[in-house]
């Protein structure tokens, strides 16, 4: 599986950003999508996963109400939506694919993703 991720940028504080996520190669459809960031200096950290199948998501509580995630199977394509953005959303941002079948949408940790995209940049400016 490869991932391809695009969409970041510079934005304004208050502003949108809709960064997507287009998946190659064979995947299965109860699959758990996520995506993470990392600013400078700061560890990867969890931002929002997806069940591929089930449409099921599950977000960080610092972006909850903010962001929201979404899929297109039909484009082998994940979406992120981020809205009322902040400077302290500045970061790169990943997708990553749990490739093993499953019902639940709960991986927050990087280890628990095998495939990850090369990543795309947002800066939110103040």
């Amino acid at each position: 599986v490869q991932l391809q991720a695009c969409g970041g940028g510079l934005v304004q504080a208050g502003g949108s950003l809709r960064p997507s996520c287009a998946a190659s190669g064979r995947t299965f459809s109860y699959v758990v999508m996520g995506w993470f960031r990392q600013a400078p200096g700061k560890e990867r950290e969890f931002v929002a996963s997806i069940n591929r199948g089930l449409g099921t998501t599950y977000y960080a509580d610092s972006v909850k109400g903010r962001f929201i995630i979404s899929r297109d199977n039909a484009k082998n394509t994940v979406y992120l939506q981020m809205n009322s953005l902040k400077p302290e959303d500045t970061a790169v941002y990943y997708c990553a694919v749990q490739p093993s079948f499953s019902y639940s949408i709960y991986y927050i940790r990087p280890n628990e993703y095998k495939h990850w995209g090369l990543g795309t940049l947002v800066t939110v400016s103040s």
